[in-house]
């Protein structure tokens, strides 16, 4: 992904100052990156995105006065502008669902690596939704158990094919990316997603994303993640 020639702003939430520190000394070695602030809890967030307006805010959710699930949704309400970019220890499917449902752009576990953060950041402030494979896949898996019997999904519109260019679309690669992983050309990758987007009247990355982590196709995904 091409970088971004703007630095693009962002806000540490997290209760424990030496993982803000960690994380601000990672991010510290890419110059597009700029930390603007940092908040020990909910309400903190709250207050400093809206004094200072920043591209992204890296949110933890077990917070005091105030956990990142209710700082989300009153983020998106207070502070619509800010993008919220969940980094975790925990992958809760239930508090996943409600996430998305708020508006979040992406989710990572706090174990990823440094280079993972870093794309999952450009993804979101280039307009996309990035999810960890181990987190999408968790919440994809529930979703299929409490889904199972009813009538056939949307996703049956679509070819193995398609579903498999779809998966990987969902877990943030590029379509270069995905026809190296694939074996295709990449005007080939284009075609399907073009045919994608029409199969499900979808016009966006993002739609697609929410696609796939609603109906389970990331499970279809049989590269190792990106």
């Amino acid at each position: 992904m091409e970088r971004p020639t703007k630095r693009i702003r962002l806000l540490l939430a997290d209760d424990h100052p030496v993982v803000r520190r960690g994380i601000a000394s990672c991010l510290a070695r890419y110059r597009h990156l700029e930390v603007v602030g940092e908040a020990a809890d909910g309400k903190q967030a709250l207050s400093q995105a809206k004094e200072l307006s920043p591209d992204i805010i890296l949110l933890d959710l077990g917070m005091p006065n105030l956990d990142g699930v209710a700082a989300t949704e009153m983020l998106k309400q207070e502070s619509p502008e800010t993008k919220v970019l969940v980094l975790s220890m925990h992958q809760n499917k239930d508090t996943l669902q409600r996430l998305i449902r708020a508006g979040i752009r992406g989710y990572l576990l706090k174990d990823a690596a440094a280079e993972e953060i870093v794309r999952a950041i450009d993804s979101v402030y280039a307009g996309e939704i990035y999810f960890s494979p181990d987190v999408a896949r968790a919440a994809l898996n529930q979703y299929v158990a409490s889904a199972g019997g009813t009538t056939a999904s949307p996703a049956s519109r679509l070819t193995k094919r398609e579903r498999e260019v779809l998966a990987l679309i969902a877990e943030g690669y590029a379509n270069k990316e995905v026809a190296s992983k694939l074996g295709l050309s990449v005007r080939t990758v284009e075609t399907h997603r073009e045919r994608i987007m029409r199969k499900l009247e979808i016009r966006n990355a993002a739609g697609l994303t929410k696609f796939a982590i609603a109906h389970g196709l990331v499970s279809l995904d049989k590269a190792t993640g990106g």
